[in-house]
């Protein structure tokens, strides 16, 4: 009895062996490009790992540290697939037609995957925006904080909050849609915006004392920002067919129902747009307080009573 389960081990085990060096025979090279792979992969991760580890330590800036992890990321991905697609991929010459079909059916397949990747390209080289731009895409306006290979990321201003103040919520927007909406940006070559004021005040108001207050506000409060936008303007020039023939601060004058309407428009760093909306109310306040013939006007009804027809 013992002999015979022994011999029966033995055959199992034989078995077992021989089962396992056919397998081995067969997919011999199979197991050996997928452990060179498992190692590539390892080997490239550490790496990044390492690089990205010193660069966090070395730099000091925040966004040196941004741009280069994602350098670093790049040429990661770019070489994990060119090392391992090289380890697999052989004999192209006899897969020509087979890659040609699955090329077609995957462009199919993944047209907003595709789509997404050119959109991704077409930012890296037109730059129509970079990381840090305040942008609107669409509906949608923000500041860009990340960019990624198939969609970029922005911090949501506006919608609710006024004044296009940092709503907090961070919205991730397929790169596919930068060639499918229309983009603005606030900064791009020329780093300031036109922004207007409007003041209504009574038509029994001193119009011209109301003008004259107007501009000596906008000139003590907003002229030197017109001359850091006259510089970044001739810089713009370079680069697109930018004119502007008055960049210093301008007060419009006209009518409504309700009164004399005055536009002070004026050129302003988009960030700074509501902090200088601030000031500039608070001098225009500060001064009609001053002057009881200006007052400042607000939608009214008036009532006149005819007197009774005499007898």
């Amino acid at each position: 009895m013992n002999s015979l389960s022994r011999s029966f081990i033995f055959e199992v085990v034989e078995n077992l062996i021989n089962r396992f060096r056919e397998y081995h025979n067969a997919y011999h090279t199979q197991i050996e490009n997928l452990l060179l792979s498992i190692l590539i992969v390892a080997i490239l991760f550490f790496l990044r790992k390492i690089l990205i580890s010193v660069i966090t330590k070395n730099t000091k800036d925040p966004k040196t540290v941004y741009y280069s992890k994602r350098i670093i990321g790049y040429v990661h991905a770019f070489l994990a697939i060119i090392l391992v697609g090289s380890i697999w991929i052989k004999g192209l010459g006899p897969l020509g037609t087979y890659l040609g079909i699955a090329s077609a059916g995957l462009a199919i397949a993944l047209h907003e995957t595709i789509a997404n990747i050119a959109g991704w390209f077409f930012i890296l080289w037109r730059k129509p925006f970079v990381i840090g731009d305040r942008i609107q895409i669409g509906e949608t306006k923000g500041d860009v904080i990340d960019l990624r290979l198939f969609q970029f990321s922005i911090v949501e201003i506006g919608n609710w909050v006024e004044a296009e103040q940092s709503t907090g919520r961070i919205i991730h927007i397929p790169n596919s849609h930068v060639l499918k909406e229309r983009t603005a940006n606030y900064h791009g070559a020329f780093n300031y915006i036109w922004n207007e004021i409007q003041v209504l005040v009574t038509f029994e108001s001193d119009w011209r004392k109301t003008r004259e207050i107007l501009e000596k506000i906008a000139k003590e409060k907003i002229e030197s920002s017109s001359k850091q936008a006259e510089q970044q303007l001739n810089l713009a020039a370079e680069r697109y067919m930018i004119h502007f023939s008055k960049l210093t601060p301008a007060v419009y004058m006209s009518t409504r129902d309700s009164g004399i309407l005055f536009s002070m428009r004026y050129i302003i760093n988009p960030r700074q747009k509501r902090g200088s909306e601030q000031g500039i109310w608070e001098a225009i306040l500060s001064e009609f307080e001053k002057h009881p013939n200006i007052d400042l006007a607000y939608p009214t009804t008036r009532f006149y009573t005819l007197p009774p027809e005499s007898p």
